[in-house]
C-alpha cells in the first residue's frame, strides 16, 4: 500500500518528525508576489473599466424603445415621458418581431401614449376634423389638414392607415386573431391599406409569425410572476425551515454523529423509496384516463406545464430515475460499509472541530456577501459595456436607390445629396453602435469583464477555503484542546490569508479562470456551430470540452489541497500544491475511498435535507393534504414556489455543509500527516482523536514513568 512507503521515492518524501510544529506556522513570509502585484494591476483595470463603461453606457438603451430619432419614449423628464409606447408607420415592412426587438425595422418609429384601437385611412382622416385629430396622434409634427394626402405621404409625415393594434414589450403589434378559422385583425379578415387596396388580414402575419412562441413565453413569465407574489412569504418561511433543519443536523452531527449518519442513510433510502412508490401510484392510476398514453415526444413543449403530469411516460420516467439512483446509494453502502466506520469517526472530530470553531459557521455568509458584490459589478459593468454604443442612422427606401443602407446624419439629411437623389428616402434610427477606438475595442472589454468576474469570483471562493482551512488546522494540531488554539481561530486565519498569501490565492484563482474562460469559448463555438454538418469538427469540439470539464475538476480539487498546505506551512502555492499532491499520492487508497466516502455522507445529509423540506413543500403547495386548502396561496403553476424551495434549501445546505466539507479534508491532509510525522510513541505521539486510532489500529504508547 502507499501508505506503507512503497511509492515514497516516486512521490516525494514523507515528513519528518518535528518537536516545534504545533499547527500553522505563525512566522512566514508574503508568497507569490508578482502574481499578487498583477492581480491588484488587474483588479485596478477592472475597476478602471467600470468607470469607462458607467460614463460612456445607457442602459436606458434596454429598458425603453427608441423612436426613428434615437429619443427614447416613455422616458422621465423628458417630453415623451407621457408616450410609452413605439408604433411603427408600416408594420408590414418588418419580417419578424425580433427585427423589431432589435430596432432594426425599415419604416418610420414614433412614440405615442397609446396604439391605435380602429381602422382607418389617412384619405378617411382628411375628410372630418375629429377624424384628422385622432389621426394625428400618430403622425410626425407639422402634419395638417389643409396639405393634402399626397403631400403627407410624400413627406412621411403620417402612415397611410391605421389598424386595431396592441402593446407587446412596449411596442405597437396588430391585434390578430382568429375567428371561424380565418385570421382578422380588429375582428375583421380585410383592410384598406391606405393607398385604396384591400388586404386580407393574413398578410399581416409575416411581420408577426414569430411572435407567438414569445407572446406563451412571456405569458408563462407573468405567470410565474404572480405565482411568486402569491407565495413569495411561503418560499422564505420553506427557505428559513432549510436553514434551521440544516443548523439542527450539524448540532446534532457534534454529539451524535455516529447514530446520525445511519439514520440520514437510512432516510435518504426511505425518501427516494417514498419517491418511487408515488411515482409508481401515479402512473397506475391514470392506467385507462383518456390521452395519458400519449408520448412526451408526440406531446412537445407545451407552456402549462401541469399537462406533462397527465401522461404515464412522465411518471414512468420519475419512477426509473429515482430507482437508479435508490440502487447506486444502495451498491455504494454494501461496497464502502467498513471505510464507512473510518468516515464517522473523521465526521465526529469534524464536529468537535466545528464545536470549537463555531464562528466557522457564519463564514459562507461573509463569501456570500462578497460573491454577491463581484456579481453585481460584473452585471452592471456589462449592461453598461453593451449599452454604450451610439446611435447609428442608416437611409431606408421603398424604391431602388444607391444609398440604400447607407449611414447618414438626420439633422441635416432634408438638405443632403443623398435626399436629393432619392426623394422618398428617409433617414432613420437603425441600431447602437461606433467606429471610434473605444467602439472597436468593445468586444475587448467585454472579455476582460468576463474574465475578471471569473478570477475574482474564484478568489473569494479560494479566501473561504483557505480560511477556513487554517481555522481547522490549529484545532487539529493543538496538543490541548482548546487551550493551545488562537482566541479567535478564524479571525486569525483571515489575516494571514490576506496578509501573507493574496498572491497565492491569486495565483490558484487565475489557472483556474483561465480554464473556466477557455470552457466558455468552446461552449460559444459550439453554439456557432449547431447547424454545421462537419461531424468531425463537432466530435472534437466535444473531446475538447470534455477534456476541460475534467482539468477543471482536478484543478479545484489540487487548489483546494494547495491552499490547506499553505495555510498550515506558509509556502507560495506552487511548492504547496506539489507537497499536498505528493502526500495524497502517498496515500492513495485512503483519498480514493475513504475521503470520498466522507464527501458521499456529506452529500447525503443535503440531500436529506432538500428531500425533506421538498416533500413538505410538495404537500403544502400541490394541495394534496386537505389540511392546507384554506392555508395554501391560489397558484398557477404549483412547482414554480416548490423548485425555489429546493433549490434554495440546496444552496442552504450547502452553504452549512461547504464548512464541514472544508473541515473534513482539512483534518484529512492533517490526518495524513499526523501517521508521517508520528509513530505514537512517547516522543512522537499521534495528535489524531481516539476514536480514529481505534478505527485503525493505532495507538500511543504509554508515557514512560517518572
Amino acid at each position: 500500500m502507499p501508505e506503507d512507503g512503497e511509492f515514497y521515492g516516486k512521490h516525494g518524501e514523507p515528513r519528518k518528525y518535528d518537536p516545534t510544529f504545533k499547527g500553522p506556522i505563525q512566522n512566514r513570509g508574503c508568497t507569490d508576489i508578482v502574481c499578487c502585484i498583477f492581480f491588484v494591476l488587474a483588479v485596478l483595470g477592472y475597476i478602471a473599466v467600470g468607470i469607462l463603461a458607467w460614463s460612456q453606457g445607457d442602459p436606458r438603451k434596454l429598458i425603453y424603445p427608441t423612436d426613428s430619432r434615437g429619443q427614447f419614449c416613455g422616458q422621465v423628464g423628458t417630453p415623451l415621458e407621457n408616450k410609452r409606447q413605439l408604433f411603427y408607420f408600416n408594420i408590414m415592412k418588418c419580417a419578424s418581431p425580433m427585427v423589431l426587438l432589435e430596432f432594426q425595422c425599415p419604416t418610420t418609429q414614433m412614440c405615442v401614449e397609446k396604439c391605435p384601437e380602429k381602422f382607418m385611412t389617412l384619405i378617411k382622416a382628411m375628410a372630418n376634423q375629429n377624424d384628422f385629430d385622432y389621426y394625428k396622434n400618430f403622425c410626425k409634427e407639422g402634419a395638417t389638414r389643409s396639405m393634402g394626402s399626397p403631400a403627407i405621404l410624400k413627406a412621411g409625415l403620417c402612415p397611410a392607415m391605421l389598424m386595431p393594434s396592441k402593446p407587446f414589450t412596449r411596442r405597437c403589434f396588430p391585434a390578430l386573431g382568429l375567428k371561424g378559422g380565418v385570421i382578422t385583425v380588429g375582428n375583421n379578415s380585410h383592410f384598406d391599406d391606405g393607398t385604396g387596396n384591400m388586404r386580407d388580414a393574413k398578410d399581416l402575419v409575416d411581420g408577426v409569425k414569430n411572435a407567438t412562441v414569445v407572446i406563451e413565453a412571456r405569458q408563462v413569465v407573468m405567470k410565474i410572476f404572480e405565482d411568486y407574489t402569491q407565495s413569495w412569504y411561503w418560499i422564505l418561511l420553506g427557505l428559513v425551515i432549510a436553514m434551521l433543519t440544516s443548523l439542527l443536523f450539524i448540532v446534532l452531527l457534534r454529539f451524535l454523529a455516529g447514530i446520525m449518519v445511519w439514520i440520514m442513510i437510512a432516510l435518504v433510502i426511505l425518501v427516494i423509496g417514498y419517491g418511487i412508490f408515488h411515482c409508481y401510484m401515479e402512473y397506475a392510476s391514470l392506467k385507462g384516463e383518456p390521452g395519458s398514453n400519449v408520448t412526451l415526444q408526440d406531446l412537445g413543449f407545451q407552456t402549462d406545464f401541469a399537462v406533462y403530469l397527465q401522461i404515464r411516460q412522465t411518471w414512468l420516467a420519475f419512477m426509473i430515475i429515482l430507482a437508479i439512483v435508490e440502487v447506486i446509494i444502495i451498491l455504494l453502502l454494501i461496497f464502502l460499509r467498513k471505510r464507512i466506520l473510518i468516515a464517522i469517526a473523521l465526521i465526529k472530530e469534524a464536529s468537535r472541530a466545528v464545536g470549537h470553531v463555531m464562528c466557522s459557521l457564519l463564514y459562507p455568509l461573509f463569501t456570500f456577501i462578497l460573491l454577491a458584490v463581484v456579481i453585481a459589478y460584473w452585471a452592471v459593468t456589462a449592461v453598461f459595456l453593451s449599452t454604450s454604443n451610439e446611435p447609428i442612422y442608416k437611409v431606408f427606401n421603398e424604391t431602388e436607390c444607391e444609398h440604400s443602407r447607407t449611414t447618414c446624419e438626420p439633422a441635416n439629411y432634408s438638405t443632403s445629396s443623398m435626399k436629393a437623389q432619392c426623394p422618398d428616402s428617409e433617414c432613420l434610427f437603425a441600431f447602437y453602435g461606433g467606429e471610434t477606438a473605444y467602439h472597436k475595442y468593445l468586444i475587448g472589454l467585454q472579455f476582460y469583464n468576463v474574465f475578471l468576474f471569473f478570477w475574482c469570483a474564484n478568489f473569494v471562493t479560494a479566501l473561504g477555503q483557505m480560511t477556513l482551512a487554517g481555522a481547522f488546522a490549529s484545532y487539529y494540531w493543538a496538543f490541548v484542546k482548546p487551550d493551545d488554539m488562537p482566541a479567535f481561530p478564524v479571525f486569525s486565519s483571515l489575516g494571514r490569508s490576506l496578509r501573507y498569501h493574496t498572491g497565492s490565492l491569486a495565483f490558484g484563482s487565475l489557472i483556474l479562470s483561465i480554464i473556466q474562460i477557455i470552457r466558455v469559448l468552446l461552449e460559444y463555438v459550439d453554439h456557432k456551430l449547431k447547424g454545421a454538418e462537419n461531424k468531425f469538427a463537432k466530435f472534437l469540439l466535444c473531446c475538447l470540452k470534455c477534456c476541460f470539464w475534467c482539468l477543471e475538476k482536478f484543478i479545484k480539487f489540487l487548489n483546494r489541497n494547495a491552499y490547506i498546505m499553505v495555510a498550515i506551512y506558509g509556502k507560495n502555492f506552487c511548492t504547496s500544491a506539489k507537497d499536498a499532491f505528493f502526500l495524497l499520492m502517498r496515500n492513495m487508497i485512503r483519498v480514493a475511498v475513504l475521503d470520498k466516502v466522507t464527501d458521499f455522507l456529506l452529500f447525503l445529509g443535503k440531500l436529506l435535507i432538500v428531500g425533506l423540506v421538498g416533500v413538505f413543500a410538495f404537500f403544502f403547495f400541490s394541495g394534496r393534504v386537505k389540511a392546507f386548502d384554506d392555508t395554501a396561496p391560489n397558484l398557477h403553476y404549483y412547482w414554480v414556489p416548490i423548485l425555489t424551495v429546493v433549490i434554495g434549501s440546496y444552496l442552504i445546505a450547502h452553504g452549512f455543509f461547504s464548512v464541514y466539507a472544508m473541515c473534513v479534508d482539512t483534518l484529512f491532509l492533517c490526518f495524513l500527516e499526523d501517521l508521517e510525522r508520528n509513530d505514537g510513541s512517547a516522543e512522537r505521539p499521534y495528535l489524531m482523536p481516539e476514536s480514529l486510532r481505534k478505527v485503525l489500529n493505532k495507538k500511543n504508547k504509554a508515557e514512560p514513568a517518572q
